[in-house]
């Protein structure tokens, strides 16, 4: 059973003042939370409401966090929807990953203090909401001096993006990967984290009447090359001139988008899986298979998450990604800012085809 809370020693932070009494246990115990609900599974706009509640006790092992944004992911519109493999239990609040500062720490709490800059370790957290209180060891810190919209978005477009370029196919400087959805938030970390690698990317994206902007601006995050499927079809030996055949291919669209990235991959080189745009099966022809050695595979940030929590590999690549948007070697994705009170609006913006704009929730105005 857990210490009452009068018997823990809670540090918690006022107005940017560390206080190290324990009269500012009752204190925590008493403040309220702005939160992102759901009590059912179905369209976001309809079953997502804001609820007022006030926050549980703060237990000997546990931390006090002020969030202060958190994006929206498609993962997170799936899970709303019921079609994620995760399934929180209801009623919930969403929220995969997010920035917070730590306001208040348990007794027992030794690797954090207030003021402290944390993000989730776990995919539990529910992160769209002004505070919460959670075990120490659900969140992390992260390197000072990283920009906090860049931390708030790290754990699943970066780190997927990261993963993939390195787990699949030894990848060296001046090697070359293919891939579609270049806009989505995935696709502009791939750009971003290959070009610090010294990797070349060839970028395929939909037709649209903002191409060309849209061109110029994948372009200036570093991209090589940037074409639609039609461009490549219809000149090919032009798009690609000068560049190796694609060692990797990463498809976030499935359907007949797949045969446009294994056209082009070199033999023994790999296909990965990790979002299904289309909602189409991916479509691999036999002759890519059997002639061509691909190898196919998917990809899941969470289950890679799940298997290395706490582990130096985890930590490695929080580091690393941190120190290259330290430099400017990684940009801020594309992004717009939203109050949690303007939530809806965030809602409609991330479940927007073609969407090129991260839709990030600003949750310290409260």
């Amino acid at each position: 059973m857990a210490a009452p809370m009068s018997k823990l020693r809670l540090t918690f932070c006022h107005n940017q003042c560390l206080r190290f009494r324990s009269l500012c246990v009752k204190n925590a115990s008493t403040l309220a939370a702005t939160s992102i609900v759901y009590e059912k599974h179905g369209d976001p706009l309809s079953v997502l409401k804001l609820q007022e509640t006030k926050l549980k006790d703060v237990d000997e092992d546990e931390v006090l966090i002020q969030m202060v944004a958190a994006p929206i992911n498609p993962a997170d519109i799936n899970t709303i929807q019921g079609q994620y493999p995760i399934k929180p239990t209801l009623p919930a609040v969403p929220g995969y990953e997010g920035v917070g500062r730590i306001q208040g720490v348990g007794s027992k709490v030794t690797s954090m203090k207030p003021g402290d800059l944390v993000i989730p370790n776990t995919g539990q957290l529910g992160s769209w909401r002004t505070r919460l209180v959670c075990k120490s060891t659900d969140v992390q810190t992260f390197p000072d001096g990283t920009p906090l919209l860049f931390a708030a978005s790290l754990r699943v477009n970066m780190c997927t993006a990261y993963r993939m370029l390195s787990d699949f196919e030894n990848l060296q400087p001046g090697d070359c990967v293919i891939q579609n959805a270049a806009n989505s938030g995935a696709g502009q970390a791939v750009i971003q984290i290959a070009a610090a690698r010294g990797i070349k990317t060839i970028n395929i994206i939909r037709d649209r009447p903002d191409l060309e902007e849209l061109q110029s601006f994948l372009l200036g995050l570093g991209a090589t090359i940037v074409t639609t499927e039609a461009e490549l079809r219809q000149n090919e030996k032009l798009v690609l001139k000068d560049l190796p055949k694609p060692r990797l291919a990463l498809n976030a669209v499935g359907g007949k988008s797949c045969f446009a990235l294994l056209k082009h991959l070199q033999a023994s080189g790999t296909l990965v899986t990790y979002g299904g745009m289309s909602k189409q099966p991916v479509m691999v022809p036999t002759s890519s298979l059997i002639f061509s050695d691909v190898k196919v595979r998917g990809y899941w940030m969470s289950r890679w998450h799940l298997q290395n929590s706490h582990s130096d590999e985890a930590s490695a690549m929080v580091d690393e990604l941190c120190s290259w948007a330290k430099t400017g070697k990684i940009k801020l994705l594309r992004h717009r800012l939203h109050s949690i009170h303007e939530f809806q609006a965030a809602i409609e913006g991330a479940m927007k085809e073609s969407q090129t704009e991260k839709q990030i929730l600003r949750l310290d105005e409260d």
